[in-house]
């Protein structure tokens, strides 16, 4: 009975951390060669339990992800996908919906897990915003050096530390 209580406890409280919503993202796929290749890719990601829809557009080479409202998204689990279909994530431009939230020492948090904002906006976040990944993994190794060049880990941090661009 002990547990459910803490289970319970911990559910909601990891609930009240996500100040921000996933609505969609903007997913651009390298080493797509053909439309089998684009829907193995699809295929793959379609077993996420949190994406909703998938909308592919073939001639850039983007999917268009659509999240469960309340879902937690994982964008680890989204670039693994992608690499176990055979392929390699270009970049991952997600839209978070902020309400009235201002950015914490340029940090924000969604799901347990830590964004730190690389361009530091000094302003109020409202509605829909598109946050670019900026880490390894889910940009090009020339966007990766320019925002990640000289930054150190936040060890402060609790769960993943992602960094983003505004």
């Amino acid at each position: 009975m002990k547990t459910i209580k803490i289970f319970m406890i911990l559910l909601v409280l990891t609930t009240g951390i996500a100040k921000a919503q996933v609505t969609k993202a903007e997913l651009q796929v390298s080493g797509l060669t053909c439309a089998l290749c684009a829907k193995a890719t699809e295929k793959s990601l379609k077993t996420l339990p949190f994406i909703t829809d998938i909308k592919p557009d073939l001639m850039r080479n983007i999917f268009v992800l659509t999240f469960k409202n309340g879902a937690p998204v994982n964008f680890d689990l989204i670039s693994k996908k992608v690499q176990d279909a055979g392929f390699f994530v270009n970049s991952l431009k997600a839209t978070f919906n902020f309400n009235d939230i201002k950015l914490t020492g340029d940090k924000f948090s969604y799901g347990g897990d830590t964004y730190q904002v690389m361009n530091n906006p000094d302003r109020s976040l409202n509605g829909p915003i598109a946050v670019t990944l900026v880490d390894k993994g889910f940009a090009p190794k020339s966007v990766t050096k320019k925002f990640l060049g000289s930054n150190k880990e936040d060890a402060g941090s609790s769960g993943k530390v992602y960094h983003v661009a505004i």
